[in-house]
């Protein structure tokens, strides 16, 4: 298989490995995501998921295989199955009840930008490039894809990566807030979100997925959640912990 779940600890990594095709994705790899996914969140030990390129790969993904869309053009039982396919991927991938980290080194383009931008962060090397290409190829972008990059980017940012397939540099796309963090290793930012309450992760990143969605005020559930967090283990060992001037043991 092309990709792969490995789990260390309280880690867990989506590890994209098909270096012959540079971690082109296939339908294949489209339909294993979803499990490999599922495995991740619904294992209680683990508290980060990490998205990867297996090392060697010379790429963090070269997008969609071209080779098979282009084997499957005229099918529109095969194109419409893989759409859906993507689709999923992508969804389940941005509302991952843990957090999500994207570490990009190498070519980050079309298929494996929207991996990318479905995660929580992304980290990425001095020698990542981003691109989405559809533009190039006389495609369009998926609609979720779209809405993932103007999120992070805003509309004029999107329209200018959309419009003209150019591959951007880490430093542009920091700039841009395509990418977080430029680095050579997740290690520090995976270690600062483990320290932290991983319920304390788990409710904001929910909160944040609604005020993407739409949603600009509380509701009873948000309100509920609020509340409730004034209950729990990890607002009690946080507390008692800022008091004793000591870093705080969460449970997790």
């Amino acid at each position: 298989m092309s990709v792969r779940l490995e789990k260390n600890g309280a880690i867990a990594r989506l590890v994209l490995d098909r270096p012959e095709a540079r971690n082109a994705i296939n339908m294949d790899m489209w339909r294993a995501f979803p499990g490999l996914i599922a495995n991740a969140v619904s294992d209680r030990s683990i508290r980060v998921l990490e998205l990867r390129a297996a090392e060697g790969s010379g790429a963090f993904c070269a997008g969609a295989d071209i080779k098979e869309l282009l084997a499957n053009k005229d099918d529109m039982d095969w194109r419409d199955a893989n759409q859906a396919e993507i689709n999923r991927v992508q969804h389940e991938l941005a509302r991952a009840a843990i957090p999500t980290v994207a570490f990009v080194d190498g070519d980050c383009v079309g298929g494996g930008c929207g991996l990318a931008l479905a995660c929580d962060i992304r980290v990425a090397t001095k020698r990542a490039r981003f691109g989405i290409t559809p533009g190039k190829l006389g495609l369009v972008y998926p609609l979720h894809d779209v809405k993932l990059l103007v999120d992070l980017v805003g509309p004029g940012q999107a329209k200018r990566i959309l419009f003209t397939g150019q591959l951007l540099d880490a430093a542009e796309a920091q700039r841009i807030g395509l990418i977080e963090i430029i680095a050579d290793q997740t290690d520090e930012l995976i270690e600062d979100i483990l320290a932290a309450s991983t319920y304390s992760a788990i409710e904001n990143k929910h909160f944040v997925r609604r005020v993407l969605d739409g949603q600009v005020d509380d509701d009873n559930h948000t309100l509920r959640m609020f509340g409730a967090a004034f209950t729990r283990e990890d607002f009690e060992e946080g507390t008692r912990a800022f008091v004793e001037k000591r870093k705080p043991s969460f449970r997790g």
